[in-house]
């Protein structure tokens, strides 16, 4: 559009007209948060508001690494997470589905090249042992 607005009139879009009719309605008013600073403004974390998010959500940054990234993680964090089961049966029931989930991704490797190879069930069950006593 290449003509220019004739004097004296007014002109006003579509979104801007229902901003103008919620704020005559008072829908903007006594809002929480209204005249305080916005949090974080100034901060030199520029993912401050992507982490916020999270944290509201209830959602772990790890959800968001690469499929790779995440499986050796879990690899290492195996022992902590093998701990914590009470049967055997579970730990190789975990260590199956962690393996099932490797050799998924070896199968077409996306994101970042990752050195990552299934599990020992037997050695991790041979650890949970062990760290039972």
């Amino acid at each position: 559009m290449t003509e220019r607005k004739p004097p004296g009139v007014s002109f006003e879009t579509w979104v801007e007209k229902q901003i103008r009719e919620a704020m005559d309605r008072g829908e903007f008013d006594n809002l929480p948060g209204a005249g305080k600073p916005i949090p974080n403004l100034h901060d030199a974390d520029e993912l401050w508001w992507v982490k916020g998010k999270l944290r509201r959500e209830g959602v772990s940054g790890e959800a968001m690494l690469p499929t790779g990234l995440r499986l050796r993680k879990e690899v290492e964090e195996l022992p902590r997470t093998v701990g914590r089961l009470r049967a055997e049966q579970a730990v190789r029931d975990l260590v199956a589905d962690l393996n099932r989930r490797i050799r998924d991704w070896l199968l077409v490797p996306l994101g970042p090249q990752v050195s990552l190879v299934p599990v020992d069930p037997d050695e991790v069950v041979e650890q949970w042992r062990a760290s039972r006593g």
